[in-house]
């Protein structure tokens, strides 16, 4: 096929999907908060829910953290967004789950993250939460899931809520609005490299 060819079967393929992708943006008109959770054993989900961060800010937005699970080391976007007028950022977790060994102790740190994060989601003035390792906590019932569904579904109407964490309960899926699913397909730690600042830390 000659390049001429080419370039006209391309452009005609190109005119059909844009004729698709207008009409798609054309029905989709509803703005609102979206919940959006971030899920799977695959590496990104932290780091794709602070891109959202770093968007929001760019736009003015105002955001909260709340680090569930993490805690015992300091990470880049800790020590990046903690300085950043417009971010409220807390670290409630005592340290990973294999790490603590002590479920009461985890499930009061959980609580009283919950807490923070409830003020957050009562107060409108936040336009984007992330909750990050959520799903860690309500995976080991740290946490009543259908207590963090009610909270979620009851948040001001114009707030996007970022959930991570591996093994996001049915129930949180079921109320997302967007639900991504990291998967693994090599990771380097598989092949014993350690941990690195900028990449995992």
């Amino acid at each position: 096929m000659s390049d001429d060819s080419l370039d006209a079967r391309h452009r005609a393929r190109m005119q059909r999907k844009k004729a698709v992708v207008d009409q798609k943006i054309e029905a989709a008109q509803t703005e609102r908060g979206v919940l959006l959770v971030l899920t799977g054993n695959g590496k990104g989900k932290s780091s794709s829910a602070f891109g959202m961060v770093a968007r929001a800010l760019g736009h003015g937005m105002r955001v909260g953290v709340v680090q569930y699970i993490k805690g015992r080391y300091a990470t880049g976007e800790e020590h990046f967004f903690r300085g950043i007028a417009g971010v409220r950022y807390h670290v409630m977790g005592e340290g990973y789950t294999w790490e603590t060994q002590d479920r009461e102790r985890d499930i009061r740190a959980a609580r009283a993250a919950w807490d923070v994060t409830l003020e957050m989601l009562r107060d409108p003035g936040y336009e984007l939460v992330v909750l990050d390792e959520l799903n860690i906590a309500l995976k080991h019932r740290y946490l009543d899931v259908d207590e963090v569904v009610a909270a979620l579904t009851a948040r001001p109407p114009m707030q996007h809520v970022v959930v991570t964490g591996r093994a996001a309960p049915p129930a949180l899926i079921e109320a997302a609005d967007t639900v991504t699913e990291m998967m693994v397909v090599k990771h380097a730690f598989q092949a014993g490299i350690k941990a690195q600042k900028g990449v995992e830390l």
